[in-house]
């Protein structure tokens, strides 16, 4: 199995069907023009590509670090670094230079292929230099040596076909590095077999069919489009800051090319879905949205299902990078039932697992296990960690034994469980509700306290944007301390009396009753990848600081 096996049944099967469409400039005054290439094309672009990398050494197994804008280059390159049988490194541009230095020395790659800024880090900031042989530049070359990707395209430029790599399903086809929103970033070693699985999985989610045209705003989710049989739109955004999208580009987009489906983070939806509820826009040719990183509030799924036809549903897979998807569950589902009950605290449906995804919820325990043993398993309806295997889940880290320790339990079959290091319950009907990182979980001398469960009873306020949980002291002598974010509009409220408000709806519940400690932060820090998912050890700090300068004022 070579996952682009997958891409090329398409480029065969319909050579002259579009693949990509991505900006390239503007038209008609400030709208995008796009460009595309056809199935085709791409097959014949990544096959030179190819050539003229096997040509400079990249060929079988070579670690490859690929820092490149979203776009044909990207995709063009990604496809034939698996048709060489080498591996890609992909690491978000958005984690600071710091942690993009620490991740390339730690994935150890022999090749850097990027765009001149790229190339110049990596340079002045010594990224992985004990391990580099080879550097591709994706455009422009400066001072460095090296070929340019225009180079070796022309080198390898034939009517011939690339051979594909004869790899199988247990051979390395990437390394997908974590966001680092819960930690130190991880390298996440993809088998081949793990994409295709993956790929499957996606397809099942909402019926995807062949000839539908996708918008992503993720770049790693648009390298799966010609694999599906779709079209891919690559909007015209900064993939880093979803949250801080300009509206009317993904409003364009959908329309030019009438796109059937949107993946997209819940930040992103929520900024488009609030210009589109005041600019009164329609798209009309949506027929589905899927939105991960992180729990979709209901009134975002609300609010942006008022643009769409009648029918077109959003869904929200659960997962992580080690493995997606886990599970999955409608609009339709949480508009009807589910998200009433988690505003009373019964924490997040996402939903049943998916067909080949085994789950089980286990006891909450911070050190490593060695081994599945059935003991571990919690009741249905209790509150445990979240453990998954099958074909989709990963295997390991990049040379990270600890890691790889803490976050897999060795089945005696021979399989793995991945524990998610979330927390959660399976509810009557085999669904899954999602209580919060097992990291974040607040333990007090009352008892523990779970974040998911209680912030979904204070996000109720209406003058409150959203709200976080964190722990301030030593594990089972914590203080629970309430974050609070307000929209723009109510920055200048009065605290004093919102405060005042959360504590009483706090009270009328029994697991937020014993939360009386409440703090007003201007803007949450968020992860970089869907700019959704709050950064709950930086406002830890932060939340400790402001409690002990107060400590100091008192005295």
């Amino acid at each position: 199995m070579n996952v682009a096996s997958l891409v090329l049944e398409r480029a065969r099967s319909e050579p002259d069907a579009p693949a990509i469409f991505f900006p390239a400039g503007r038209r008609d005054g400030d709208r995008v023009r796009y460009e595309h290439v056809t199935n085709g094309q791409l097959d014949a672009e990544s096959d030179w590509i190819a050539r003229g990398l096997e040509e400079v050494g990249i060929g079988r197994g070579v670690r490859t670090a690929l820092m490149v804008r979203p776009g044909l280059d990207l995709f063009a390159l990604t496809l034939a670094l698996f048709k060489l049988g080498a591996i890609p490194v992909i690491v978000d541009p958005g984690l600071g230079l710091a942690r993009l230095r620490s991740c390339l020395a730690e994935a150890e790659p022999e090749a850097f292929i990027g765009i001149p800024s790229a190339q110049a880090a990596r340079i002045a900031f010594r990224w992985a230099r004990a391990t580099l042989r080879v550097a591709v530049t994706v455009g422009r070359r400066w001072l460095w040596g090296g070929p340019t990707l225009a180079e070796l395209r022309e080198r390898g430029r034939s009517d011939e076909p690339y051979p594909l790599a004869e790899t199988r399903d247990e051979d390395e086809a990437a390394i997908l590095f974590t966001s680092g929103s819960t930690g130190p970033p991880k390298g996440v070693v993809y088998r081949h077999g793990n994409f295709a699985a993956q790929i499957e999985a996606i397809r099942g989610l909402g019926t995807l069919e062949k000839g539908e045209v996708d918008l992503p705003t993720f770049p790693l989710f648009a390298l799966f489009d010609p694999a599906l049989g779709m079209t891919a739109v690559v909007p015209e955004m900064d993939p880093t800051r979803p949250g801080d999208v300009d509206p009317r580009r993904i409003i364009e987009a959908a329309e030019e090319f009438g796109a059937t489906n949107l993946f997209g983070s819940p930040a992103l939806l929520d900024t488009v879905g609030r210009y589109g509820a005041e600019h009164g826009v329609r798209l009309s040719s949506l027929r589905r949205v899927i939105s991960a990183g992180a729990p979709v509030p209901a009134e975002v799924m609300e609010r942006f299902l008022r643009m769409l036809p009648e029918g077109a549903e959003v869904l929200t897979p659960y997962g992580a990078t080690e493995c997606l998807p886990v599970a999955c569950i409608s609009s339709r589902e949480v508009l009807a039932e589910t998200g009433a009950r988690s505003e009373q605290g019964a924490g997040v449906c996402v939903g049943a697992p998916v067909p080949s995804i085994e789950l089980r919820i286990i006891v909450v325990r911070d050190e490593p296990i060695a081994t599945w043993h059935a003991s571990l398993e919690q009741p249905r309806g209790e509150v445990g960690e979240i453990v998954v295997r099958g074909p989709q889940v990963t295997e390991g880290y990049y040379k990270r034994p600890e890691a790889n320790a803490l976050a897999k339990i060795a089945d005696r079959d021979g399989g793995l469980w991945h524990r998610m290091g979330d927390l959660g319950y399976l509810d009557t009907q085999g669904r899954l509700w999602y209580c919060g990182r097992k990291s974040d979980r607040v333990m007090t001398a009352q008892g523990t306290l779970y974040t998911i469960p209680c912030e979904a009873v204070f996000d109720t306020h209406p003058r409150v944007r959203r709200t976080a949980l964190v722990g301030i002291g030593g594990a089972g002598a914590q203080e629970s301390v309430l974050c609070v974010e307000l929209p723009v509009s109510e920055k200048a409220a009065n605290r004093a009396e919102v405060t005042g408000e959360l504590l009483e709806i706090g009270a009328r519940h029994a697991h937020t009753r014993s939360i009386r400690r409440v703090l007003f932060h201007p803007r949450f820090p968020v992860d970089i990848r869907h700019n959704a998912k709050i950064g709950r050890p930086e406002l830890t700090r932060w939340a400790a600081g402001q409690l002990a300068a107060r400590g100091k004022a008192a005295r």
